[in-house]
């Protein structure tokens, strides 16, 4: 069972790949982020994240320069730093179901905003 902590974290920039949001986010997430790693040359050291933007899910990878957002044809936006609730997703690239599903219980916590 995941175990959900509550953290402050600082802005954080990224590039990402945006779901279908006429969709409900379990099937928009696993779509989204198969997209993001079959593009990327390396998922190796890379930080990755979930968000969820007025209904659209966002599969997130952190970007260390401009350069990054530059040569990708990914939207970038920065996720507002802030306190959050983080859920790791042990083994996660062989369990891609699971995203949408956390995502709808994390939504559905009560101190959630």
């Amino acid at each position: 069972m995941p175990v959900d902590t509550i953290v402050d974290s600082p802005p954080i920039r990224v590039m990402y790949v945006a779901g279908d949001r006429s969709k409900p986010i379990n099937e928009q997430a696993p779509l989204a982020v198969e997209q993001l790693e079959s593009s990327l040359t390396s998922l190796r050291g890379k930080k990755f994240y979930g968000v969820v933007v007025d209904g659209e899910y966002r599969a997130c990878v952190r970007v260390s320069s401009d350069e990054d957002i530059n040569r990708r044809k990914y939207l970038s936006f920065t996720i507002p730093g802030g306190r959050y609730v983080h859920r790791r997703l042990v083994d996660w690239d062989h369990q891609v179901e699971l995203i949408g599903r956390s995502v709808n219980e994390l939504i559905a916590r009560p101190d959630y905003e």
